[in-house]
């Protein structure tokens, strides 16, 4: 039996150097390996280059990372919730990638399936195509590096634009079960990312909540196969946060019932 088990999340990220790539599953605060994350913290791991679907907010997640100025790239769809994401990116301390959230996803896919490029409609006649876009800017406010053209194709008379898939270093995800052979389950909305970013990356750490024999999960209820994972450490009791709660101030009687929103 191939055990993949360590006995710690400090264990299984150790070997992770200052500015490796590592693939971050999660969207928002939803199913984030926050337990892997913490470590590579607590380690001190730098110059980081992120792959996710955003960085986290400030102080949680991939927030903590970036206030310790821990990565140095990132490569992401929405990064609309981190003040101190935009303060680094606007003041020229963070590079960064803004990938459409559909490629995003299908270059994780496609790097794990083996495929180095595919094409694509998203992004064709804008910046995301036609280069431009302010990846890094100096201390000055100017643009010190901008993304550069892409090869455009036409297929049957649409334009589509060539992107690369990518495979990082390390993987870091966050799933339901798992055995101690690696397959994983995902629950509700954390299949998100995490499966893309298991089979992106070259190494693949995955933190479980339930931590099950090797029979125990039913195969057609599998979402990443073992061949995809390396290690797996058991967070039971890793904490879950909520990014924005929103409660309605005022009830409705029974007499309201025009439709009318309520203010909250």
């Amino acid at each position: 039996m191939i055990d993949k088990v360590v006995a710690s999340a400090a264990e299984a990220v150790a070997d992770i150097p200052d500015g490796a790539s590592l693939a971050v599953g999660g969207f928002g605060l939803c199913g984030i390996p926050v337990a892997l994350i913490d470590a590579l913290h607590q380690q001190g791991t730098k110059e980081l280059e992120t792959i996710s679907n955003n960085c986290g907010v400030d102080g949680w997640g991939l927030g903590r990372l970036l206030d310790d100025h821990r990565i140095r790239r990132t490569i992401s769809s929405y990064v609309g919730e981190n003040k101190e994401f935009a303060r680094q990116y606007l003041a020229g301390e963070l590079e960064v990638e803004l990938t459409p959230q559909g490629t995003l996803a299908e270059k994780l896919r496609a790097g794990g399936a083996g495929i180095p490029a595919f094409y694509t409609t998203a992004g064709v006649g804008t910046q995301v195509s036609e280069g431009g876009l302010p990846q890094k800017y100096d201390d000055a406010g100017n643009i010190a590096i901008a993304s550069s053209p892409k090869e455009v194709r036409e297929f049957d008379g649409q334009d589509y634009v060539l992107e690369e898939s990518v495979t990082p270093d390390f993987a870091l995800v966050h799933a339901w079960k798992g055995d101690r052979h690696g397959n994983l389950v995902f629950h509700a909305t954390a299949m998100n990312f995490n499966p893309l970013c298991a089979q992106a990356g070259r190494i693949t750490i995955a933190e479980v909540e339930e931590l099950v024999e090797p029979g125990e999960l039913d195969p057609e209820h599998v979402h990443i196969p073992g061949i995809f994972v390396q290690r797996v450490v058991h967070a039971p009791d890793t904490e879950k946060r909520i990014e924005k709660r929103t409660v309605s101030l005022t009830t409705s009687s029974p007499e309201e019932s025009s439709g009318q929103a309520k203010e909250l």
